[in-house]
């Protein structure tokens, strides 16, 4: 067996990771603006689609509540260079939220249990599929006052307001913005699966595919279904569990008939804020999706993501709370290359705000077969890959 060293791992970060670092950032940079220009053209068209410059802290929502937009801002500072609105899931795939406004004083309530209708409005004789764990119904009712332009057949059906409606409208508006300023030789539509929107951007270090999904913010309200956080778990602290939980959570237009439940703002911050123990948990965490995008699970659509990382981190520090636990570099990267190598073994990863709901419950299976005895070589030999 060939171990290695914690002077191995910091130059892996240094002479890998690092660099890895410096050239998603510049992707970032470049798509970022110009999928702004494009969202801002998209929202001159129609006013229910923001630029994602107004994402987040930005969002025009919060205008009112300058406690929570203070707050945000104080936790994130010097710490996060992303713009909010997006997530890179691997280096050459974005998935990007388009904020949405006109829906306003949002709260829950029992949404009548069947539907009996198609995308295009016709009548079904057996209902439509429930809901799964992380998804939900979306009804006009579940706002105080939602403006008028939502009252449109070309959104809604008897009162839903239907994401795959949505995200239509939206697709017509990004093909025009994408003429209107000039972009057709940097972004192409491309074609999708469902109620998706993806296009391809030519950027300076590479073409990337960006997932473009409408989406509600919904701040200072926390769903019922997302019980966290646990009981007599100590990280992260009540007051931080507090804090994170006044963000709220976001509704994703990602399915044809049910809007994904996301915690974004919340994952954000719970990352960004990892280590203010002195801990090594971020270190840990880049240099794990380091060797998932270079061995074990390589290429721009892989079966695992920094998503499922981000998750594994989360639970795990749960598990190992204190500061402590957090000292031996080398240690806790084994630590938790184990417990990706347990997960994806079993094929199975919780959500890490909706416990029910497995995370690799529609992945394939032999693809992460394939991945798990990946994982178990660099574990009987973890330094012929880290040297």
């Amino acid at each position: 067996m060939t171990n290695f060293t914690e002077e191995d791992l910091d130059n892996y970060l240094q002479n890998q990771v690092d660099l890895r670092h410096r050239q998603v950032s510049k992707s970032v940079e470049d798509v970022q603006k110009i999928i702004k220009d494009l969202t801002a053209e998209v929202s001159s068209k129609d006013a229910r689609f923001q630029s994602i410059a107004n994402s987040g802290v930005h969002n025009a929502s919060l205008k009112d509540q300058p406690a929570l937009v203070s707050k945000w801002s104080a936790l994130l500072r010097g710490r996060c260079a992303y713009n909010p609105a997006i997530q890179v899931l691997t280096p050459t795939l974005f998935l990007i939220s388009v904020p949405l406004q006109g829906l306003m004083g949002y709260k829950e309530r029992r949404a009548r249990q069947w539907r009996y209708y198609t995308l295009s409005g016709s009548r079904l004789l057996s209902p439509v599929r429930e809901p799964e764990k992380l998804h939900q119904w979306l009804e006009l009712e579940s706002f105080v006052n939602p403006s008028q332009e939502w009252h449109d057949t070309r959104m809604t059906i008897e009162g839903d307001i239907v994401p795959a409606k949505v995200v239509n409208v939206f697709k017509e508006q990004l093909e025009a913005s994408i003429k209107t300023c000039g972009l057709t030789s940097k972004v192409s539509v491309l074609e999708s699966v469902g109620s998706v929107v993806r296009v391809a951007v030519e950027t300076s270090e590479a073409q990337i595919e960006v997932e473009l999904v409408p989406t509600l913010e919904l701040m200072n309200y926390w769903p019922k279904r997302a019980r966290w956080p646990r009981l007599f778990r100590r990280w992260p602290s009540a007051e931080r569990a507090r804090c994170i939980k006044s963000f709220g959570f976001n509704l994703m237009a990602t399915s044809n008939y049910h809007w994904l439940l996301s915690f974004s703002r919340a994952e954000q911050v719970l990352l960004s804020n990892i280590d203010d123990d002195g801990g090594c948990r971020r270190k840990c965490y880049r240099v794990v999706r380091q060797l998932k995008e270079d061995v074990w699970c390589p290429g721009s659509k892989p079966v695992i993501t920094a998503y499922h990382l981000q998750t594994l981190l989360f639970w795990t520090c749960e598990k190992y709370p204190c500061t402590r636990d957090w000292r031996d570099f080398r240690g806790c990267v084994l630590r938790l290359v184990q417990k990706l190598h347990k997960c994806v073994s079993q094929h199975y990863l919780r959500h890490y705000f909706v416990r029910s709901h497995n995370l690799l419950k529609y992945s394939n299976t032999n693809e992460l077969d394939d991945v798990a005895k990946k994982i178990n070589n660099f574990l009987d030999n973890p330094g012929t890959y880290v040297h």
